[in-house]
């Protein structure tokens, strides 16, 4: 039996001062949780009912499609890591024994299951498997931010499926897809399955599990026709643009003190959509590149690292200069060394366009890719809101989104680093191929209260609400009015309905805004005006939608009640 008076629910009317995310203020607010430390978060009773609800649903759809659970050390030997390329990560805590030995804390666990199945699994017979884990991860996080949406310790349901080859990953992540797609529905959130980078897990392809929110860290594009992309890997038509003047060769004009694409059209006149951006960057070999967008357009810095095959940063105002013989804002592809390498967006083919002309205060008009300058062409320009889309041509939607869940086919990645193989009918030996699907539990509960809070606070869906009911009790202690309160609880409660009891001899308006704020689907009142109408107030929290349930059949009415509750 849960009473609020003796239950450990410490709620606060103000935000941490340092709070921005909807999810951040109202969790700790609403008592849910506390922190330690720059992204280290303690979840209090409320707060990890909330977590283990979501890890329920988790484990049961995991179970269904045949995963089956284990659990390994966050505290790792270092080797592993060494094995797969991995041990250099920046976000990747390090730590040595007593001993001098090396050994890292885990932010995910591939190196661990490929080491454990590489030494198990010899033969074709052995395959498929599925294992799964929910688990604490670390993660050297620089910037910790948004409660716990962005943290150094979190916990993470992460499932590996080993196949025999690459039509037994599609069949492993199809079937994951399946169970992905049954746990969000279930955890009562809206979300997007997208397509989205590999990053520094490698491997053949990836989909990411994306919540809308406007504290979401990502962006993703969507569109009606059911095109869904995370913003990184998200491709579309761009807008139409108004040519520059065709001119057989390039003119050079003067644009004194014009280094800005705005500050250039508005001297010329023209829209910054004829202008291409010149953006140098430094790869991580040390050479020089230039990337070549649209002026009105954003490069994207994941489809640039694709095309040029290695990380790259802006190159300085010296090295500009050293490479271009002009200052930032007035440089361009035309009469490059040729050994700086060019990569173009394609939205920049078949038009006379302005570019710098690498003389300060001096822009060339009419250049056009393939006749003055060569380049790599790529897509390298970032997806805008109301860009086509790449399937039907409709209007993309670009919107903020928490990162729920990702799935990656990882292929031979991590089998071929730490030989994970297996004999196949032929007694030939064969690599096992690998997919690798996580979920952050937090990160559903935050993006729970980010969609449905309201300004009173969280509103909970009843699968992941912390108690499904809260009743308040209004009477005095000994009262008609706290018998009844009692009765109805024991009798809810007796249903196997989950059950706040709000006994604090404590005023209405107090309790009130401590049940709005914690947002349990349904509140019953019970006080004075119950006694009188013979009726007991019910407060749906979605919507604060109020509906009167007779005294003598609260506890069935209420079930009904719930059981229309999302």
């Amino acid at each position: 039996m849960t009473r609020l008076s003796s239950y450990f629910l410490p709620t606060v009317k103000d935000p941490p001062a340092d709070a921005e995310a909807v999810s951040h203020k109202l969790m700790v607010r609403a008592g849910l949780i506390r922190q330690l430390g720059a992204g280290m978060w303690t979840y209090l009773p409320a707060g990890l009912r909330v977590i283990r609800k979501i890890e329920r649903i988790i484990r049961e759809e995991m179970d269904k499609v045949g995963a089956q659970e284990i659990l390994m050390p966050v505290l790792q030997p270092v080797d592993i890591w060494q094995k797969t390329g991995r041990a250099n990560i920046p976000e990747l805590f390090k730590l040595e024994d007593r001993n001098r030995r090396e050994l890292v804390l885990a932010m995910t666990h591939e190196e661990n299951i490929t080491f454990h199945v590489a030494n198990e699994i010899s033969s074709y017979r052995d395959l498929p498997k599925t294992l799964y884990q929910i688990q604490t991860k670390e993660r050297d996080e620089p910037r910790p931010r948004a409660g716990v949406l962005r943290t150094r310790e979190f916990t993470m349901k992460d499932a590996y499926s080993f196949d025999r080859d690459e039509e037994g990953l599609d069949s492993s992540y199809q079937s994951q897809i399946g169970a992905y797609d049954r746990i969000f529905d279930r955890c009562g959130i809206e979300w997007h399955r997208v397509e989205s980078d590999v990053g520094m897990m490698g491997g053949l392809g990836a989909h990411e599990y994306m919540a809308p929110c406007d504290a979401g860290e990502n962006e993703i594009a969507l569109c009606s026709c059911s095109y869904a992309a995370n913003i990184d890997v998200a491709v579309s038509k761009p807008s139409a643009t108004e040519p520059d003047e065709p001119r057989e060769s390039p003119i050079e004009v003067e644009t004194p003190n014009a280094r800005t694409i705005d500050e250039v059209s508005n001297q010329l006149g023209v829209s910054p959509s004829v202008l291409i951006k010149a953006l140098p960057r430094v790869g991580e070999s040390g050479n020089m590149l230039l990337a070549l967008v649209r002026g009105d357009h954003a490069l994207n810095e994941v489809r640039l690292s694709s095309a040029v095959g290695e990380l790259s940063r802006p190159a300085s105002a010296s090295e500009i200069e050293s490479a271009f013989n002009a200052e930032p804002g007035f440089i361009g592809p035309v009469g490059v060394s040729s050994s700086l390498k060019v990569f173009a967006d394609r939205s920049i083919e078949g038009a006379d366009m302005i570019v710098g002309a690498n003389r300060n205060g001096y822009h060339l008009r009419g250049v056009r890719l393939g006749r003055e300058f060569e380049a790599e062409i790529a897509d390298l320009r970032a997806v805008e809101e109301g860009d086509g889309c790449p399937k039907c041509d409709k209007p993309l939607k670009v919107l903020k989104a928490i990162e729920v869940g990702n799935i990656f086919k990882l292929g031979t990645r991590y089998s071929k680093a730490l030989n994970a193989t297996y004999l196949d009918e032929s007694g030939n030996e064969q690599q096992v191929v690998m997919g690798s699907y996580g979920i952050g539990p937090a990160r559903v509960a935050a993006a729970a209260v980010e969609q449905r809070a309201d300004e009173r606070g969280i509103s909970w869906p009843r699968a992941i609400a912390p108690f499904e009911v809260e009743i308040v009790g209004l009477g005095e202690s000994g009262s008609e009015e706290e018998k009844l309160a009692e009765r109805l609880y024991g009798e809810i409660e007796g249903r196997g309905l989950e059950v706040l009891y709000d006994d604090r001899q404590a005023r209405a308006g107090e309790k009130f805004a401590d049940s709005e704020l914690l947002g349990c689907p349904v509140r019953i009142t019970v006080g004075k005006r119950t006694l009188e109408a013979g009726a007991v107030e019910a407060q749906i929290r979605q919507g604060l939608v109020e509906e009167s349930l007779p005294i003598n059949n609260v506890p069935e009415d209420l079930e009904k009640l719930l059981n229309r509750i999302e």
